[in-house]
């Protein structure tokens, strides 16, 4: 009681006009509409913290996907072979971030099988040290990683490229270098016959349609190399590869290029951050409409009180705390919708997992088959900047609605307030 009997009049007044209305069916109404107002910024800020969580999860799942297969940090030389490889990967792992190192051979290729032609990036890699750099030893589903020996001319596929092929584990493929070879009736292109020895599924349709693993030795083979094309890295925290990249460039010797995953997906990251800024935006209007629903609101309110307002005056009320008792009502309405908001937005986002399944139990459908998004769980990954960003923007959106009718209620006349009541 102490703490409401030394607050501010402005305070006691404005935050009484919030919650008054039971006297009469006007100021009834008035309380109704800001109770909407209330429930539409809380419903608006729900929906974007869930959205952004929603395509904050997709992003995670995919790039997650993506880097099982990808490396983290690419190195290569300018001309496109580095023979000293184990040189580079000593000199990387005297970085305290980098935690695995092997080297690979990129290149591509035309896969045949019967009439079936397909086009693939083939990657070289040593069986043995791949595992330090991706997940895709663990990803095989049919066969084994193992079954990459050098001389033995073995392959794995993924598994949409397998499906594809029309090919298992054992089946024959002619894989088509586009390096030619010269004999007496011109310029053949080179011709292999590879078994296949493993099927991997990443769950990336890209990789896993156009993806193919051989030893590295065979790789070099077909491909006329003398050396592997560079060295993958995995990083401790895939989230500092960028900067880990910047000091590899200067510790690293030689002519090198050093290319991270963020760089080497570039067009899809921009495009997926260009449609969160989108959604972020159309999400946001939803929020303005509620939060200047503010404005008719305490539009109303003023004309509703301008008997009070004026005496309010006379009794020696400035207009500045005329001001305040109705930018305090606004701003209460906004700051309690917010909370709200905020509070059923992170609930429902930390518990989409569970909330999404009820949905589709009750409702017998499935909203993610599995034939075509390859999940059948929706992701969520709440970020906490996110909520604050919003949170933010809501309470300055109610913030800038109170402005006006704030401004009208404190150029009330008391004279012509009162002249008819």
């Amino acid at each position: 009681m102490s703490i409401v009997k030394n607050m501010p009049f402005e305070w006691l007044v404005g935050l009484r006009y919030t919650r008054a209305g039971r006297r009469s069916g006007r100021n009834s109404f008035i309380s109704f509409i800001s109770l909407i107002s209330m429930a539409g910024i809380a419903l608006g800020v729900a929906a974007l913290i869930v959205v952004l969580s929603v395509m904050n999860g997709f992003q995670k799942e995919v790039r997650d996907r993506m880097l099982s297969v990808l490396s983290h940090i690419e190195v290569y030389d300018a001309t496109g072979s580095l023979p000293d490889w184990q040189v580079t990967a000593t000199e990387a792992m005297q970085v305290p971030e980098v935690k695995g190192s092997a080297p690979y051979v990129a290149a591509q290729a035309m896969m045949t099988r019967d009439d079936t032609v397909r086009g693939v990036i083939i990657r070289g890699v040593l069986p043995e040290e791949e595992p330090k750099v991706s997940d895709v030893a663990s990803q095989v589903k049919d066969g084994s990683f193992g079954n990459l020996r050098s001389g033995e001319f073995n392959i794995v596929l993924g598994r949409e490229l397998a499906r594809g092929l029309r090919v298992n584990v054992g089946d024959k493929v002619t894989m088509i270098a586009p390096q030619g070879q010269i004999t007496p009736a011109g310029v053949l292109p080179r011709l292999k016959q590879f078994t296949v020895g493993g099927i991997f599924e990443a769950g990336h349709h890209e990789y896993d349609s156009g993806l193919a693993f051989i030893h590295i030795d065979d790789a070099m083979r077909m491909f006329k190399l003398e050396a592997p094309s560079g060295l993958r890295l995995r990083v401790e925290d895939m989230q500092r590869a960028p900067e880990v990249a910047l000091t590899l460039s200067k510790v690293l010797n030689g002519n090198l290029y050093i290319l991270d995953w963020s760089k080497q997906n570039r067009t899809w990251f921009a495009a997926v951050q260009t449609e969160k800024r989108m959604m972020f935006i159309i999400l946001t209007l939803i929020i303005a409409v509620a939060a200047f629903n503010l404005v008719s609101t305490l539009v109303m309110t003023v004309t509703d009180k301008q008997a009070d307002i004026a005496i309010l005056r006379t009794l020696g009320a400035s207009p500045a705390s005329i001001l305040k008792i109705f930018m305090i009502q606004g701003a209460m309405v906004g700051l309690l919708g917010t909370a709200i908001g905020v509070g059923l937005g992170v609930l429902v986002a930390l518990n989409i997992d569970v909330i999404v399944p009820f949905i589709e139990r009750l409702l017998g459908v499935q909203f993610l088959s599995k034939e075509i998004y390859l999940i059948t769980e929706l992701p969520s990954d709440l970020r906490w900047p996110d909520v604050w960003t919003i949170g933010g923007v809501a309470v300055v959106l109610a913030f800038v609605a109170t402005l006006y009718p704030s401004w009208r209620a404190a150029n009330v006349r008391p004279a012509e307030a009162l002249r008819y009541e």
